[in-house]
């Protein structure tokens, strides 16, 4: 069996469904651009954040 192949690692988290529980955290891991070149931003389950602004600083 190739690796991940027929697992699904889906959750729900109240009515929000994300394909896996991976949740990178707030304050660790800026906006997320930082570390495009290292990790496959797709690949996350979701991104928590304290707040949001249109345009990082």
């Amino acid at each position: 069996m190739s690796a991940g192949a027929g697992v699904d690692t889906s959750v729900a988290v109240g009515a929000v469904r994300l394909p896996n529980p991976v949740i990178a955290a707030s304050g660790t891991f800026g906006y997320g651009t930082e570390f495009a070149g290292l990790v496959d931003l797709g690949a996350l389950g979701a991104l928590a954040v304290k707040g949001l602004s249109l345009r990082p600083a």
